[in-house]
């Protein structure tokens, strides 16, 4: 696929839209849930670690896409998850360089004071998720079949460089809003614990061509879930 953001900032490496990627290995049902037995148990710590109330689920995934891009692009998918755990871990001083080099706890460590999440709740915890739907007072900015543009994803992000819902394909594109899903918790503010910041979601709806300048199909849609900050009205 082609290159098509030549003229543009640096791209974190986790966001690969529109970028050469090797080919995709379709999942046509019947594979395993977990391909190798380790994946089943990342998935299971980076749940438990969660679970201590540390950080929130739009950190977790940020911690993901910081890392380095030389890693992001070498680790398999699971590794991505136990490297973004491992820096949480260090970040909030839960386990320290040392006790991840060597695989042992250190026994002068201090006592994680949290509550774990007991193996009886988690099938309960999982299925009730964690709502993001949020009251706010202001009205949406826009209304079905608007004419909207996004911005470039370095200026809605509230840190440099920092969490952002909005694909870097999609930046500076024309679409029209489908439908406005309410006020959630806005990713950007609360991945880097600068509070919720609620905002209005919108599905936008895209033409193929405009995203991907040799879309295998230009006259498909593509629809984003956008947040009211992403977008500019065009009028």
């Amino acid at each position: 696929m082609a290159d098509n953001f030549a003229d543009d900032k640096p791209l974190k490496p986790h966001d690969m839209g529109g970028q050469p990627a090797g080919p995709i290995l379709p999942d046509f049902g019947g594979e395993p849930v977990f391909k190798q037995a380790w994946h089943g148990r990342a998935l299971a710590l980076t749940l438990a670690a969660g679970a201590l109330g540390k950080w929130n689920l739009d950190a977790s995934r940020n911690a993901r896409e910081r890392l380095p891009a030389k890693d992001y692009q070498r680790f398999s998918y699971y590794e991505k998850w136990l490297a973004g755990l491992a820096n949480l871990l260090v970040q909030h001083q839960l386990v320290s360089r040392d006790e991840l080099a060597s695989g042992r706890a250190d026994k002068n460590s201090p006592v994680i004071e949290a509550r774990p999440l007991p193996a009886t709740k988690v099938e309960a915890v999982l299925k009730k998720g964690e709502p993001t739907r949020r009251p706010v007072v202001s009205s949406p900015r826009f209304s079905t079949g608007d004419r909207v543009q996004t911005r470039d994803p370095q200026n809605v992000a509230r840190q440099p460089h920092g969490h952002t819902r909005l694909p870097h394909y999609a930046s500076k594109k024309t679409g029209h809003i489908l439908a406005c899903y309410g006020a959630h918790i806005l990713p950007d503010s609360h991945a880097h614990f600068m509070g919720e910041a609620p905002e209005y979601l919108y599905n936008v709806r895209f033409p193929a061509r405009d995203l991907f300048a040799d879309a295998e199909k230009p006259d498909d849609e593509i629809c984003l879930d956008l947040f009211e900050s992403y977008l500019e009205p065009v009028t």
